[in-house]
């Protein structure tokens, strides 16, 4: 499970005129719930950059001067114009405690129905899950060798690691593999042109 490491800047104002302040001297306001206490400080835009602009799911190690708590981050506000982030919320991950995040799903191997012409069509690029802290992963992974054209794989075909809960009807599908036009024109032709024969040869 990979870890982002993140400095949290002290911060000794609030509201909202100091947290417009803090933005202007390019700062997040961030806040820290789920613990003994809320925590608010501040954070480094370039310092949370590869947390929040990438499809993996990370858990952060937050450093209070030295003081070490793991968490997830919960909420992510931004700007409406200039699309900056603007508030950060975080999660402190508790042991033994469920916590419910989403987490990408990969797709591993190449389809059977890919090889044959046809496009690999995700439906779901995360899922739910519910799992302890110790638990945790960066993805789900999904196993797409054996599709074939028109098939898809189903949440329940997923590779759920030992502890972890996927928060989702076990019937829904993740993704499947789309039949090309050109292969499905072919085959009509082919049903069209067995009926017709069919058709003649009860005449």
């Amino acid at each position: 499970m990979e870890i982002f490491k993140l400095k949290a800047v002290s911060r000794d104002s609030f509201g909202t005129k100091h947290a417009k302040a803090y933005r202007k001297e390019d700062l997040i306001p961030s806040v820290l719930y789920g613990g003994n206490d809320d925590k608010k400080f501040l954070v480094k835009p370039l310092d949370v950059r590869e947390l929040i602009y990438t499809h993996e799911f990370k858990t952060v190690e937050l450093d209070f001067d030295g003081e070490l708590i793991k968490a997830i981050v919960k909420d992510v506000q931004f700007h409406p114009v200039t699309d900056k982030i603007i508030h950060i919320d975080f999660q402190e991950l508790v042991e033994g405690r469920n916590v419910k995040v989403s987490v990408p799903v990969h797709f591993e191997g190449v389809a059977k129905g890919v090889k044959e012409g046809g496009t690999l069509m995700p439906l779901m690029r995360k899922v739910i899950i519910k799992t302890t802290p110790d638990h945790l992963v960066n993805h789900i992974v999904g196993d797409i060798t054996h599709l074939g054209l028109g098939q898809s794989i189903r949440v329940n075909q997923l590779t759920i690691p030992e502890g972890i809960e996927i928060m989702h009807d076990a019937n829904i599908p993740v993704g499947y593999i789309e039949i090309p036009r050109s292969l499905k024109s072919a085959q009509d032709a082919a049903v069209k042109e067995g009926a017709e024969k069919a058709e003649t040869a009860s005449e």
